[in-house]
Formats: structure tokens, sequence, C-alpha cells
């Protein structure tokens, strides 16, 4: 019997992490999975760790030379066998109950993804400190349907949105297939947003529930924490690219004008990061150069730090309330 879902662990020198991510998966309260697991040429335990598990749905696969996260999902994608297929970071998890809940809300919507809220967890915490969509700004307390318009203006980098390119929706595999959608495998950052862009531009009905199940775990040396700078440029070369692909773009309205305000704001906001970059590295006289070649440094500076701010006193509340909600539990 072919398996309802096939989750995919990319793996590359997290094998402080993996156990947590594959016992996760292989716990599921459903049992029709299969977990295909690839070490990304790992240079660390991390394939040791992987070897532990003894599960007949288990999928286990090493890549001979490092290809990183859109290669070797990839080639997970390739042997997937499974009606849907979600991916796992190999240093997140799942609540056990995910996949049974986002199954039943894809069959129920008639859906071709599906997405759950995410909570954020930061490096060596036992609890999340807030969620993604409570971050977004957005009031979300039933399913949402996700256009995509509605995709690209609340997932604008450095402004305050739903930025759904963090999520791990579940997606039916037949249309990835029949669409020959797959990851962009020039890109190790931020490429999980432009799949998810491309299968709404082919029609996918995406569907958003409010309720988590998914833990993001943020730490030093991740992705996550990659340059701003290289998302920036990321996102200026996948936008020129898309824009020539008009009959795509000119079937939802108001799309190119969205995509160009996107492309607007973070080739601005290329001259900020740029300066907080020289000055994170502590290469003062750099950012100095940086300021004075980029006087937009200091508007963006004016605009962001009310936000910085917020996010500050905000996270701090959060993480009060969330502690104090467990220790009276």
């Amino acid at each position: 019997m072919k398996p309802e879902v096939s989750i995919i662990i990319p793996a590359y020198n997290t094998e402080n992490y993996i156990f947590k991510a594959i016992d996760s998966a292989l716990n599921q309260t459903i049992s029709n999975i299969e977990v295909i697991v690839i070490d990304d040429a790992s240079t660390d335990n991390t394939l040791a760790v992987i070897k532990k598990f003894k599960d007949h749905r288990l999928k286990i696969l090493v890549n001979e030379k490092n290809l990183g996260v859109s290669g070797t999902r990839n080639r997970a994608l390739r042997i997937a066998e499974g009606q849907w297929v979600a991916v796992l970071d190999s240093d997140d998890w799942y609540a056990p109950e995910r996949l049974e809940k986002l199954l039943q809300i894809a069959y129920s919507e008639q859906a071709d993804m599906v997405a759950d809220d995410l909570f954020f967890i930061e490096n060596g915490k036992d609890y999340p400190w807030s969620t993604l969509i409570r971050e977004g700004g957005e009031c979300i307390k039933q399913l949402k349907l996700i256009d995509t318009l509605y995709f690209v203006e609340t997932d604008i980098f450095g402004k305050q949105g739903l930025h759904l390119g963090l999520s791990q929706p579940m997606i039916k595999r037949d249309f990835l297939i029949n669409n020959s959608i797959k990851y962009d495998e020039r890109l190790r950052i931020n490429e999980d947003f432009w799949l998810y862009l491309e299968c709404l531009l082919f029609g996918a009905k995406f569907i958003l529930v409010p309720e988590p199940y998914y833990f993001y775990r943020s730490r030093p040396g991740s992705l996550v924490h990659s340059s701003a700078k290289q998302i920036i440029e990321v996102t200026c070369l996948k936008i020129t690219e898309l824009m020539a692909m008009k009959d795509l773009v000119n079937g939802v309205p108001n799309l190119a004008k969205a995509l160009s305000n996107k492309v607007r704001i973070s080739r601005n906001s290329l001259a900020y990061y740029q300066v907080v970059e020289s000055i994170k590295k502590k290469q003062y006289f750099n950012g100095l150069i940086q300021i004075i070649n980029n006087p937009y440094f200091f508007a963006l500076l004016t605009s962001y730090l009310p936000g910085i701010i917020d996010r500050i006193i905000k996270k701090k509340k959060i993480k009060l309330g969330i502690k104090e909600n467990l220790q009276n539990q």
C-alpha cells in the first residue's frame, strides 16, 4: 500500500537535533507514512544518529557531495511515493497530531496545499516565544484561503506580515508532478517562498490552518540566520525572472505591481543591511563607507526602529506570559 504522506527531512550537520525531528515524524498519529531522510554530506555525526532508528517506514539516503537544501529536497521528491509530501527541517519537529489534522482539512477543503501556524522556539528553550500568525500581526481564527496576491503582499522582507514563506505546508504530490514544480537548486535560502508562489501561480488551492502543529527552532548557524543581503539578492533575481513570465503574472490582477513593490523595497533595504552586516562583523570603517555611500540607510533605520523596539518588548512579554501559563498548569 502506498503511503499517505511522504515526510522529507534534509539533514546537514545537525547531530544535536536530528533525533528529535525523525522521532516526531515517526510518531505521528497516522502510521501510513514514509520518512525520507537525506544526509547532505554532513561532516559531523548526523548520519550516525539517523542510523540509530530501525523502522521500515524510514528511508535513508546519503549525498556524495553537498547539494544544498533545494537539491536535497528535489532528490527526495523524485523517490517519494506518498499522495502528499511534507517537509521537516532537521532541527525542527512536529506535534504528534500534525499530519492527521492537516489531512482532515486537505480532504474536506479539497486543497492542494495545507499549512498550519507554527511555534517559534529559541534554541535551548523548552517553550515557544510566539507563533507565525501572532508575529505577522494577523487575527486569523478560522481556516483561511491564501491567494497569490495576499501571499506576496504579506511577505515583504524587513516588514511585518504573515511571511508564509516560513511555513511548511503539506502539498499534494501529483500537483507538483503535473505542473513540473520543484525547488530552484540555485537557491540555498528562501527557496520555500518561491516554490509556494509557483504553486499558487499554477492554481494551487492553499489553505492556512490557524492552529500551530509545527515547532520552528531558531539557532545560530541555521539558514534562518543567513545573510539578509543574500535574501534580498535572491528576491531581486527571482522577481526579475518571474516578471518575464508575463502570461502567469498578468493572470493575477495587481500581482505585477505587488512584485515590483517587493523588489523596490528589497533593493532599498539592501543599503541598510549592508551597513548592519559590517557592524556585526566589527568592520566599522567599511560600515561608515556604506553609510556615506547609502544615505537611504538613515531613512530605513528611522522606519525600522519602532518595529524593532516593539518586537523586543512584545517578545519579552510573550515569553513571560507563556512561562507563567506553563507554571500554572
